[in-house]
């Protein structure tokens, strides 16, 4: 499938800041579930600063912008032919063990009911069969729910909520794979939801689970299924703030406000 996608970040300031220094996850990788055919990642008054690839292969790039500014827009422009791997990651380039993917974090702390949560693997044959079993139990536990949770909100509170978005299903489940052994990470990118092919916000997170004799297999608990064409992966880390596509600071003492939009839209050409 091809896929265009259109995403603008607009930061605003309630008074004009010194500088802002930002680092970008936001160019995907080439791998055999997608190609990249065109990208351009644009930052108003930004100047473009060193890049590398990570250990997990993510492109990471940096970017400044000099003040006094009020106002910064980041705007990502790309097209990418997508094809459907089952969830299987393959052909992607990287260098870090996925024992590194076992570690908790503050988001991922297995608190609360988590532990009772992840014991939806025992009597699995195998890991894959643990890692199926997981997912669904993480789809069932907490109901997509928009705007009941928040940036910092935990696995274990969404987990005691019932309810929240992408990044709390995602959450929840590396915190309930990695208490059964299971190496789990954060993904984000984003995802064609509209099976018409019409524009819409589409910013998305799943969870990459590492299978013996496969690698890395997707799983996203929010839509009961594992990637497949309608999916762009852009990064991964422990968590959400890891794994976020920007990441930065301003020197100001002021408010920030954050507005973002995504459109992903299906095309012939």
């Amino acid at each position: 499938m091809l896929l265009l996608i259109d995403h603008v970040t607009l930061y605003r300031y309630d008074s004009p800041v010194r500088g802002v220094v930002q680092s970008h996850r936001l160019t995907p990788s080439g791998c055999e579930g997608q190609k990249v055919l065109e990208w351009e990642v644009s930052v108003s008054g930004g100047v473009k600063g060193g890049g590398f690839r990570d250990g997990a292969g993510d492109w990471v790039q940096g970017w400044s912008v000099k003040g006094p500014v009020s106002e910064i827009a980041v705007h990502v422009r790309g097209r990418v032919q997508t094809a459907d791997m089952a969830g299987v990651l393959k052909g992607h380039r990287e260098i870090v063990a996925p024992e590194v993917y076992l570690a908790e974090t503050a988001a991922t702390e297995l608190a609360g009911g988590l532990a009772v949560l992840a014991q939806a693997a025992e009597g699995a044959d195998n890991r894959l069969a643990a890692a199926h079993a997981l997912s669904r139990a993480v789809s069932e536990a907490i109901e997509y729910k928009p705007g009941t949770t928040h940036a910092r909100t935990t696995a274990a509170e969404a987990l005691e909520l019932g309810v929240g978005v992408c990044q709390d299903h995602t959450h929840v489940l590396c915190a309930i794979a990695r208490a059964n052994g299971i190496p789990a990470r954060y993904v984000s990118g984003y995802l064609l939801a509209d099976a018409d092919g019409e524009a819409h916000e589409a910013a998305h997170a799943w969870a990459e689970l590492h299978i013996p004799g496969l690698g890395w297999v997707g799983f996203d608990p929010a839509n009961e299924c594992c990637p497949d064409d309608r999916y762009v992966r852009l990064g991964s880390g422990l968590d959400s703030r890891e794994a976020a596509p920007i990441r930065g600071s301003a020197r100001s003492n002021g408010a920030e406000s954050l507005n973002v939009t995504v459109a992903v839209l299906a095309t012939q050409q």
